[in-house]
């Protein structure tokens, strides 16, 4: 599909990508599929969802946005918890504005404080200033009546913002007013992609990850951040039958063992929910199947992250 002229779009057509940056499990993946208007981050109340950089696409008849999700920032204990914060701090190259989002429910953290101080030190490569930063004081909704001020106030004092609200992703409360101030704070520009395109991501990535969404719902303590998917098959069988095989890698032969659970029990419970979920996405009917494989301290291994497709390309 041709992407239209400026000539064919409307006078003033504004566009532009927006970072949504913060700590972990503060909402940020919630906030972009609420934009789009479909799951194209996968979501989940336990933090380090988010392990790579994602875009969501929002076209209207006044403006484009390529909304960039990122792994929440926070201070790293292995390789891949490195990987993830590298990913997030190179999503400021090259934007034209940034949420910084928050749990206003708390009050500032650690890694507040550290997000905070590289939104003041690290404009965007290439620009003569730093992007516009809306602060988005995110989970109002759990946000007590007589800590309001006491926390908006704390979270105003950690730098200069263009603009701040606060906000609900999940129950909707000032979205829309959110949309405008982005808007607002885009340049003029053309449309980057399609219309009807809701992300960059291909396929077989986001069926891996609606896996690893399910593998974070059924399995509890340590286990779902040890696990990583892979896609091995992706093929389409009938016109109405795709046909996926994946593999599951933790880093323990105990969590394999709690992986497939007693006689394979857990495991066909993430493959059947996962395969709703994937039929959803693809509108078609889904044979998955799913495999557990031990890949010992993957977390910590460099080789190991490049093979599970944990990579940062040179140009970030």
């Amino acid at each position: 599909m041709e992407l239209p002229t400026l000539e064919e779009l409307p006078e003033g057509y504004r566009s532009g990508f927006v970072v949504v940056l913060g700590k972990p499990n503060v909402g940020k993946s919630t906030l972009i599929n609420a934009f789009v208007g479909q799951k194209i981050a996968i979501i989940s109340p336990k933090p380090q969802t988010t392990r790579r950089r994602l875009r969501g696409i929002l076209t209207l008849p006044q403006a484009q946005i390529i909304f960039i999700d990122t792994p929440g920032i926070h201070f790293p204990k292995h390789k891949l918890g490195e990987y993830m914060v590298e990913t997030a701090t190179r999503a400021l190259k090259d934007i034209d504005l940034v949420l910084f989002m928050v749990d206003v429910s708390q009050l500032p953290t650690r890694e507040d404080e550290e997000i905070a101080r590289l939104l003041i030190s690290q404009g965007p490569a290439g620009k003569e200033r730093p992007a516009p930063v809306i602060l988005v004081l995110n989970k109002v909704d759990l946000l007590r009546p007589e800590n309001e001020e006491a926390h908006r106030e704390a979270y105003l004092a950690l730098g200069e913002f263009q603009e701040w609200l606060f906000l609900s992703a999940t129950r909707g409360d000032n979205r829309e007013r959110l949309l405008e101030l982005i808007i607002e704070h885009l340049p003029l520009g053309p449309q980057y992609y399609p219309p009807d395109q809701v992300t960059d991501q291909e396929v077989r990535f986001m069926a891996a990850e609606l896996i690893r969404e399910q593998a974070l719902e059924f399995l509890h303590q340590e286990v779902p951040h040890s696990v990583a998917v892979v896609v091995e098959e992706f093929r389409e069988r009938r016109e109405d039958l795709t046909y996926i095989s994946a593999t599951i890698h933790v880093e323990k032969t105990s969590q394999k063992g709690i992986v497939l659970g007693r006689e394979g029990k857990m495991l066909k419970r993430i493959g059947t929910a996962a395969r709703k979920e994937i039929e959803l996405l693809l509108g078609k009917r889904v044979y998955l199947e799913l495999w557990v494989k031990v890949s010992k301290k993957w977390r910590r291994d460099e080789g190991a992250l490049r093979r599970l497709g944990y990579v940062l390309s040179k140009k970030g």
